[in-house]
């Protein structure tokens, strides 16, 4: 077995709901997905493939009428992305595995921006490659108190002409932070400047709570021309409900979709075709779904965080993208502890910070996208009188 396999660290978050799971008295934040249910039009699309026999494989790089309609809902979004620039994956996971194992090789130089889903910081040290991080940093005064910010002049010292790939993750899991489009400016040119390809993951451009005119997060698409050495992750999961169907996709320059095709054969031979059916139906119905779930995202984002920032010593900023709060409590300082606390004592189930990067130690991550407000209002009455429990039996 490989040394880099077995050192490979095990999912707190995991470590976490595993220990809660199945039990009805939990409410569960852990996890990045709605409680929600898909739309009953994209499952009947779905059932309606597989009633008509739908059962084979499909092109290694998805069915044209799905690279279409890609191409036919990003390109309002981002300016002309024809469908020879992009390929369908099993999941947003595997787009970003794809990736990883088309541009790196064993011993590259690779910087991730971090705190991140751990598959991002994963996935290099799984191909070989020498990862650096450069991490975000938390505002420590002033109105967005706990907003996290990048330190620009760090990151671009960071990437040097022998860095291969930058990894970057905006609307950033687990912060929210997300990249101004003139930051993005700056970075692509830089890397044009060293040769350094940019993967940026994309998933949560769709939850941006900021006003834009197209709806969406700046994105890296929106100031590169298709040949640079840009790779662009997207997912289904997020804005269309659709976490467990495992289809997402890749942007990338055109002379790599064939390359990316043949890798694709080698891992997965392609996404199944009833999942692609209903990921059409999706795209082209996107008005039913995606503008209805951000605003009932923002409604449970504007109600939690307010619950939070009353509690006594609980530092959270309002986070402008994303699914996500991401909180630390004055005194709680080793995560993975108080979330599996949280979940035996409390009957609430959050996301530990370190799970992401160890700089985010003693923060955690508390998924608001919860059909039901009041299971938010619950559970924050389930911390404050934990955390106040928990206070008084140290005084005394």
């Amino acid at each position: 077995m490989r040394l880099a396999i077995q050192n490979l660290e095990e999912s707190k978050i995991r470590e976490v709901a595993n220990a809660g799971m199945g039990r009805s008295d939990v409410l569960p934040f852990w996890f990045g997905e709605s409680d929600e249910v898909t739309p009953e039009f994209i499952r009947q699309a779905a059932i309606d493939s597989l009633q008509s026999g739908e059962t084979f494989y499909s092109h290694n790089l998805g069915l044209l009428e799905l690279r279409e309609a890609v191409s036919a809902y990003m390109s309002p979004l981002h300016g002309p992305i024809g469908a020879e620039r992009i390929a369908i994956t099993s999941g947003g996971v595997n787009a970003l595995m794809l990736a990883m194992q088309m541009l790196i090789d064993a011993g590259d130089d690779v910087v991730a921006v971090t705190p991140v889903w751990p598959n991002l910081t994963a996935q290099p040290l799984i191909m070989g490659a020498k990862l650096r991080c450069v991490p975000l940093k938390p505002l420590a005064s002033g109105p967005d108190k706990g907003a996290w910010s990048l330190d620009m002049a760090v990151l671009l010292a960071a990437i040097t002409p022998q860095t291969k790939l930058l990894i970057i993750n905006a609307p950033n899991n687990p912060t929210g932070w997300t990249l101004t489009r003139e930051e993005q400016q700056t970075i692509v040119a830089h890397c044009r400047k060293t040769g350094t390809w940019i993967l940026a993951d994309e998933v949560y451009e769709r939850l941006y709570y900021e006003p834009t005119a197209n709806t969406c997060a700046p994105s890296f698409l929106d100031v590169t021309v298709p040949e640079d050495r840009l790779v662009v992750v997207q997912s289904f999961s997020k804005s269309f409900l659709m976490t467990g169907w495992r289809l997402g996709w890749l942007v990338m320059p055109p002379a790599m979709t064939q390359h990316m095709g043949k890798l694709v054969e080698f891992n997965t031979s392609c996404a199944s075709v009833f999942t692609q059916r209903a990921g059409i139906v999706a795209l082209q119905r996107t008005a039913e779904v995606t503008s209805r779930v951000v605003a009932h995202l923002k409604a449970c984002r504007d109600t939690l965080v307010p619950l939070l920032q009353a509690l006594p010593g609980v530092e959270v900023a309002s986070a402008k993208g994303g699914m996500y709060a991401f909180f630390r409590m004055a005194g709680f300082d080793d995560s993975l502890d108080v979330a599996k606390r949280l979940v035996a004592e409390a009957g609430i189930g959050l996301a530990p910070g370190n799970a992401f990067a160890p700089e985010a130690q003693g923060w955690l991550r508390w998924c608001f996208a919860s059909k039901d407000l009041q299971r938010l209002h619950e559970g924050v009455e389930r911390l404050k009188k934990w955390a106040t429990i928990e206070n008084l039996q140290r005084r005394s």
